[in-house]
């Protein structure tokens, strides 16, 4: 017999709205303490966001990034990012690495003095590197790609209420789209109070977090809706409690295996993906969370509309005749 790893039982009968007004308010409270912490604290941005000089560098030799950033820690350049570069099109002595630098003193660019310095303190790692270009990004570009960022999360959300009202019912959107803002201004709160660097690649991890979050939100929500045909004269509650441990050994094992991955990388992935993966890890618990907690509580306290329930199959047979319904 083959060896079957169950964390959760086949059939489980957990009250999920047992103390809905505990795990409800729980949540508010968080939420607005996330704003406040955003508001009061402010976001530790990244290059990115604040501008800074891109150096790119070259040398024969193979590139060492974290003797790179030892050699110019000494220099208090503030946020320094070092990336090697890969291209099909290098020589096989063509090593590549960009260094990323944050404005000095909320100017754009940093000064000639400085990029000997930096030259100076990588030649003694790699004595035959040098700059081959230099680029500057402005607080004006650095401002637009924060407007960018901000409408680009605007529109992945909006997409998504328009998906769920479209699949299921206003209600349903609500509910999704109030889980969703839940999980990223809960996000956000934590890295203004952990003053974890705020760059682009963390909104890569909020845009993923969205998808993530909603995939276990419309898993609950289908459930839910194929059990309001089936028991269509059960309270609503008794209803989405259902619905919800009937899904929950699928939502444990897919939360359980991500966050395994997930952990894993940001005990060993290092600092350059550190933050992402720390949102990703964060965002994956907050969002089944709120899938389970946050979603269904709002569509229960709006309401649905159960009179003209019926089973999908209905819409397009008729139940008599077996032919298409007009």
């Amino acid at each position: 017999m083959a060896f079957r790893l169950k964390l959760v039982p086949d059939e489980t009968k957990f009250d999920f709205f047992r103390h809905q007004f505990l795990t409800f308010g729980f949540s508010v409270v968080l939420v607005i303490a996330s704003i406040i912490a955003t508001a009061v604290m402010g976001l530790n941005f990244g290059i990115d966001f604040r501008g800074g000089t891109t150096i790119r560098a070259e040398s024969s030799q193979s590139i060492d990034v974290g003797a790179w950033r030892s050699a110019l820690q000494p220099l208090d350049l503030g946020d320094v990012v070092i990336t090697e570069v890969f291209d099909p099109s290098f020589g096989p002595d063509q090593n590549v690495a960009e260094v990323r630098i944050q404005a000095q003193n909320d100017e754009g660019s940093i000064t000639p003095q400085t990029v000997d310095a930096i030259n100076a303190a990588l030649k003694e790692v790699t004595p035959d590197v040098k700059f081959t270009a230099t680029e500057s990004v402005g607080p004006k570009v650095s401002g637009e790609l924060i407007k960018t960022a901000i409408l680009s999360v605007l529109a992945a959300t909006a997409a998504i209420l328009v998906y769920i009202w479209l699949r299921f019912e206003w209600q349903f959107a609500v509910g999704a789209v109030a889980a969703l803002v839940h999980d990223l201004v809960i996000t956000v709160g934590i890295f203004a109070v952990a003053q974890i660097k705020f760059d682009l690649t963390i909104i890569a991890a909020l845009l993923t977090i969205l998808g993530y979050s909603i995939n276990d939100t419309v898993v609950v929500f289908d459930r839910l809706r194929e059990n309001l045909v089936k028991y269509k004269t059960m309270p609503l509650r008794e209803v989405m409690n259902i619905s919800v441990n009937e899904t929950l050994s699928r939502t444990v094992m897919t939360s359980g295996t991500t966050l395994i991955a997930l952990i894993s990388l940001l005990v060993l992935g290092g600092d350059v993906i550190r933050g992402f993966v720390f949102a990703m890890t964060f965002g994956v618990v907050v969002g089944t969370y709120s899938s389970v907690f946050v979603a269904k509580n709002i569509v229960l306290m709006i309401g649905l509309n159960r009179s003209e329930k019926k089973d999908p199959a209905e819409k397009f047979f008729d139940k008599n005749t077996g032919s298409e319904a007009k």
